[in-house]
């Protein structure tokens, strides 16, 4: 077993699978994570894995290999040749062994707490809010800036986009006319 870093292939999104082949062929050490989710479709459910990391997938490989590697179909570019642009060996066998053992681990779109956000459909759509938490969907925040009140909804991340990232610095206090009336403390 390697202990090097894993080089990341940013590659085309819906086209992990399809590359992972490519290096099957080409004989070069690579990992795709892939979790079990199920899937409507119209007349049924079904089970069908997916990239953990859509449009990334893991390679190790000698720099003879890096031009065979990248000029893949459906390969964009090799994330930088430092270390900071790798990822470790340990870090990928904690997913692989996590996966395995049936953890329930799924992609997070890189929404942190204190991201601020706009619902991109439904009832609220267009209403502008911060993320307070995560449970089984994202909770967001909003404030009616008229009476300064808040409320919070709790939605998939699907169906938020990003404004921009942390908006505010969660280890700050957060003013409690931000949140909502239930959740103020007496001092």
């Amino acid at each position: 077993m390697h202990c090097s870093p894993w080089h990341v292939l940013h590659v085309i999104s819906n086209h992990e699978k399809t590359v992972a082949q490519h290096l099957v062929v080409r004989a070069v050490e690579h990992y795709l994570p892939l979790y079990s989710e199920r899937a409507k479709w119209t007349d049924r459910t079904v089970a069908v894995e997916r990239p953990l990391f859509s449009g990334y997938v893991f390679a190790r490989f000698s720099p003879q290999c890096r031009i065979t590697v990248i000029s893949i179909p459906g390969v964009l570019r090799l994330l930088g040749d430092d270390e900071f642009n790798m990822v470790s060996d340990e870090e990928l066998a904690k997913i692989r062994a996590g996966l395995a053992s049936g953890l329930l681990i799924r992609p997070h779109k890189g929404v942190a707490i204190g991201t601020r956000v706009r619902v991109r459909d439904g009832l609220f759509a267009g209403v502008e809010g911060v993320v307070t938490e995560f449970r089984r969907e994202c909770t967001v925040i909003i404030t009616l800036s008229g009476v300064r009140q808040s409320f919070s909804l709790e939605m998939d991340l699907g169906s938020i986009e990003v404004l921009d990232k942390r908006t505010f610095n969660t280890a700050a206090p957060v003013r409690s006319d931000w949140l909502p009336a239930h959740s103020r403390t007496a001092s």
